[in-house]
């Protein structure tokens, strides 16, 4: 809520989707199918004010690439965070114009949706877009931004083109679920998080958002995706 977040009752200037995503990395480690990049606290992370290391790790193998995300709590306090991929998958896929696109969940579920109001989630549960645990995607979908499924999605996803291809997404440690693509965009992002923007009317406190991780002095959390193209 207004650019910042409370951290122990103290305000903090933060984007949305937090400073990570605009901080530069440092390549640690690289091979001819994977590297590792780190961001350690520093300087320029002063807007959160923990003691921290965050290791992305990307590692393709077959037609599959995994992305894994390790958080190190290397301070003396609790910290909280969240932490969450934004992978983007192109819409329509290749060679399927024309063809109707839907989301498929592995565990076949029909989880509540929840909407975004000014970039805050609404507290307000509404029917799920899921039948059987699929949702036909449509431009539509998207006019009142993000799809959010906070819990119930499972942990994998099948994103196709009816007589077309089709990829399987699977991921760990990452309960809630957006669904998102800007409107005429030729995109559809598929979101699997581990805590969500702070709730509409809430408290900004960090430690107080839905689903946020609070992680022990010298603790880790580790999160992941993989991405595989089927057939």
């Amino acid at each position: 809520p207004g650019d910042r977040v409370s951290i122990e009752g103290v305000h903090y200037g933060m984007g949305q989707h937090g400073f990570a995503r605009r901080s530069e990395f440092e390549l640690v480690e690289a091979s001819g199918t994977s590297c590792r990049y780190e961001l350690a606290s520093s300087e320029e992370t002063g807007a959160y004010p923990f003691e921290f290391l965050l290791a992305v790790t990307h590692a393709v193998e077959g037609r599959a690439v995994t992305v894994t995300a390790a958080v190190s709590n290397r301070d003396t306090r609790p910290m909280p965070f969240g932490l969450g991929f934004h992978p983007a998958f192109v819409w329509p896929l290749p060679g399927a114009a024309g063809k109707a696109h839907s989301v498929t969940l592995d565990n076949g579920a029909e989880p509540a949706l929840v909407r975004l109001a000014g970039g805050l989630v609404m507290k307000e549960r509404l029917a799920s877009p899921f039948r059987a645990g699929r949702l036909v995607l449509e431009p539509e979908l998207f006019a009142a931004d993000a799809m959010v499924f906070p819990e119930g999605a499972g942990s994998g996803l099948t994103y196709a083109a009816e007589g077309g291809p089709a990829i399987h997404l699977r991921w760990e440690n990452l309960p809630n679920l957006a669904l998102w693509s800007k409107p005429g965009a030729p995109f559809v992002c598929l979101e699997p998080w581990h805590g969500t923007a702070a709730e509409q009317g809430g408290s900004d406190e960090l430690a107080a958002r839905p689903y946020s991780v609070v992680l022990a002095p010298g603790a880790e959390a580790r999160f992941a995706f993989t991405a595989e193209v089927l057939g």
